[in-house]
């Protein structure tokens, strides 16, 4: 048994499609001292089954980024390495049922326009030009996608590992790690051929990860389910059309009855999403394969029966072929459906690029992104739909395998704005989550945390498919509207359970946290918001930060947030600080509106003169409670931080002496509402790496006269060649649907910008869009157009300032 190189810069560990594009992407970028080790042949696990198709399509702003550098990187790939291809770009026909369906396609044609492709609807009777043999009676009309097709998974890991060789990399197959450890600074990763020492190590495990991500410690979200595509002879009908043709049919998606059917040789391959899925190696009698490289599961065709039979009525030519092969793999899911692609929590010098449910499609831009977290430390898009931080450590396997199977089972789904997916709920209750039920909430889980998304009247429909909606006016639309009423006019309470809460100390604590920032460290007693950018002066997060003492922090992030954020203060952390995470062993209710002050008085003994960005200790129902004069929803208002323990008395208190004051309880729904007339940004929408700080409208939290800070460099470059688009906010005279994320801009028929958030603003009367504007044209008064679901609609830039409260009168009362 010949021995592995003793060491390397980066070892990937797995050799399916998505293995040999991080080490081609490596290369790419110059590093060619990589070693990938795959444990058995090239493409074992699911590359090696895979059905091989390309989309570009994806409702996600990354994922259709990540899938459409895919397709252009294939298209030359063959003739770049000298590798066989058998890639068909076939484009394909995705068909809808419904009203909602075809506005869903309207919104990925825009997205797709933005980002360089010609994605085009068609009438239920311009689709059988693209597909002649499908049936059309029942259809709305259909997306075509000329870029979609499919691809040989085989011969593409092998052209990504060619041409990983030809740069310089080195590859060892039959060489499974059996162990890593960290030694001086260093991955020493073990395996029968020897030992490889290394800097940095990703895990490329395909279903396997979990295994390799227990080795560095880490317990991997993701479960394992079969998914099974089924082959079929030859039909004259079909051989004829190729002959005619050229070529082949495109690939067609009927998503609302969830199947995929594409011309395979002269026959077809049809491969359903049954709701019926089935989860594997999740019980003691159905254990984990020390090795599944090139095995299937046994057929399971009874759940698919529905599925095979409306594809038969949709395309009639499929009853004729007979069925010559069924290919049933196992397929890792994450309980999002999104890969892990990026940092391993908590581990240093390792990363993720695994856990795909599409690998073949997404593996190109998935190599390519982590060769940029790799060699760069950030990716050139932002990357928080697949980034490993995103999931928190509750995710137990339970919670897996109910989501995956979910995800696998709406594959297709509409991710409609309001709508919530009912598996894996009640992960994380609040203190007094009985309370606001009874209350009539209407939950919606934020990184496990059930938070009330409204209150429902009586009367109001509270049923899942009511929620199935583009339409501003949802069953829910009244009930916010009276919410954010309640908040203007007297005051409103929101249970906010799940903040992430960090302190940090130590002596130069405020110093390091300057060098962190871009603007200043608030003195002892008050809050301030602090942004973090990277080296390239793009926003990384944003946090409150109250100054507890000289040398003691509070920070204070999102729910969300709370690994992405702690696993970036630790990795940056200054010699001799300490960082706590408080977040379990607090909650919060945020208290606002003009009559909060004079609800406060009544139950606690706090000084509430105390101005706006100060905070305090005080006694409340008996409790010791931090208040904080901050407000989301830009009303007079408190932060009000109470133990966990605590936090029941509390809830009662503030109820009770706000009844008479006319208090009410609002959801987040409201005070999205609320934050966006506000101009407030929202993380990973608004805020996010697509955007240096300067783009985010945020020059005014950068302290110029600092010695240094994160990102300053890159910032004043920025700043002195001139910034090419800015922050806006936008007035718009929207119709039925509020604009979805990442909607286009339009000015004099061009592509001026794009949403972040878009909403409606119950305070103002107006439908609302933040975003970014080109700087050209953003001007207060310029006349544009916002493009929603397909329609353009007239819109105005508006001053840079708040449209509610423009001069901060009433949060500073």
């Amino acid at each position: 048994m010949s021995a592995v190189p003793g060491q390397a810069r980066v070892v990937v560990i797995g050799g399916g499609a998505v293995g040999a594009s991080c080490l081609y992407h490596l290369a790419k970028a110059g590093w060619t001292d990589c070693l990938l080790l795959e444990k058995n042949e090239l493409t074992a696990g699911s590359t090696w089954h895979a059905a091989g198709n390309v989309p570009t399509f994806s409702a996600s702003w990354s994922i259709m980024n990540m899938q459409r550098y895919s397709a252009g990187l294939y298209r030359g790939l063959g003739a770049e390495v000298d590798y066989p291809m058998n890639y068909h770009v076939t484009g394909s026909v995705r068909l809808g049922h419904s009203k909602e369906r075809l506005q869903e396609f309207q919104r990925v044609v825009g997205m797709g326009r933005y980002q360089g492709m010609d994605l085009e609807i068609l009438s239920p009777g311009d689709i059988r030009s693209k597909y002649p043999f499908v049936e059309t009676h029942d259809l709305t009309g259909a997306l075509y996608d000329p870029y979609d097709g499919d691809i040989d998974p085989a011969q593409l890991t092998q052209a990504l590992a060619k041409g990983a060789r030809q740069m310089g990399a080195k590859i060892e197959r039959f060489c499974p790690v059996t162990g890593v450890r960290r030694e001086n600074g260093e991955w020493v990763i073990e395996t029968p051929k020897g030992e490889v020492r290394c800097e940095i190590v990703i895990n490329a495990a395909g279903y396997y990860a979990r295994q390799v991500g227990a080795m560095f410690g880490r317990d991997l979200p993701m479960m394992v389910m079969s998914h099974q595509y089924m082959l079929f002879d030859t039909i004259p009908e079909i051989a004829a059309h190729s002959a005619a043709t050229g070529g082949k049919l495109p690939l067609l998606r009927d998503v609302d009855s969830s199947y995929y059917l594409r011309q395979e040789k002269h026959g077809f391959n049809l491969g359903p999403y049954e709701r019926n899925g089935r989860a594997h190696w999740v019980s003691k009698d159905d254990p984990f394969p020390e090795d599944f490289s090139f095995q299937l599961f046994p057929d399971d065709l009874e759940r698919l029966e529905w599925y095979i039979a409306d594809a038969m009525a949709r395309v009639p030519l499929l009853e004729k072929a007979a069925l010559t092969k069924v290919i049933n793999g196992p397929i890792p899911y994450t309980p999002d459906g999104n890969p892990l692609i990026g940092p391993m929590p908590g581990v240093p010098n390792a990363f993720e690029a695994c856990v795909f449910t599409f690998g073949i499609c997404q593996a190109g831009g998935a190599g390519k992104v982590l060769a940029e977290w790799v060699t760069e430390g950030a990716t050139e898009w932002d990357m928080w739909s697949c980034d490993p931080r995103r999931f928190t450590g509750f995710e137990d396997p339970e919670y897996c395998v109910k989501k995956g199977l979910e995800v696998y089972g709406h594959e297709y789904a509409m991710h409609f704005p309001h709508h919530v997916w009912p598996e894996g709920r009640g992960k994380k209750l609040s203190a007094v989550h009985e309370r606001t039920a009874a209350l009539g909430a209407q939950f919606g889980p934020y990184n496990g945390w059930e938070r009330a998304l409204w209150y429902a009247r009586p009367g109001d429909d509270v049923s899942e498919d009511a929620q199935r909606t583009w339409d501003r006016k949802g069953p829910w639309f009244g009930a916010v509207r009276e919410e954010c009423a309640a908040v203007r006019d007297a005051a409103g309470i929101l249970d906010l359970p799940g903040f992430s809460r960090f302190v940090v100390e130590g002596q130069g604590a405020a110093d390091w946290l300057a060098r962190q920032i871009t603007g200043k460290v608030p003195a002892v007693g008050r809050l301030g918001l602090a942004y973090f950018a990277d080296d390239k002066g793009r926003i990384v997060t944003e946090m409150s930060v109250a100054r507890l003492g000289d040398d003691r922090l509070l920070l204070i992030t999102a729910a969300t947030a709370q690994v992405h954020d702690k696993d970036w203060l630790t990795r940056h952390l200054g010699a001799g600080l300490t960082l706590t995470d408080e977040t379990t062993d607090w909650s919060t209710q945020i208290l606002t509106g003009p009559k909060s002050r004079e609800i406060l008085a009544s139950v606690t003994d706090a000084d509430l003169s105390k101005g706006w960005l100060t905070f305090q200790a005080a006694g409340l129902a008996g409790a010791e409670v931090f208040l904080m004069r901050v407000s989301f929803a830009g009303e007079l208002g408190w932060e009000i931080h109470s133990r966990v323990a605590d936090t029941a008395a509390v809830w009662d208190a503030v109820l009770q002496a706000g009844k008479p004051l006319g208090l009410s309880p609002f959801g987040m729904f409201a005070l999205n509402s609320l934050r966006v007339e506000k101009g407030y940004r929202g993380w990973k929408g608004d805020l996010s790496t697509d955007y240096t700080v300067l783009q985010g409208g945020l020059e005014r939290f950068v302290d110029w006269t600092k010695p240094d800070f994160r990102g300053k460099a890159a910032l004043a470059a920025e700043k002195q060649a001139g910034v090419t688009k800015r922050f806006c906010t936008l007035v718009i005279e929207a119709g039925d649907q509020d604009p979805p994320y990442m909607s286009t801009i339009w000015h004099q028929g061009r592509v001026v910008g794009e949403l972040t958030s878009g909403y409606y603003g119950h305070r103002v009367g107006a439908c609302i869009g933040l975003g970014m504007l080109k700087t050209e044209v953003n001007e207060p008064g310029t006349a544009v157009e916002v493009e929603i679901f397909g329609t353009r609609y007239p819109a105005t830039v508006q001053a840079d300032q708040p449209l509610w409260d423009p001069k901060n009168e009433r949060i500073r009362a």
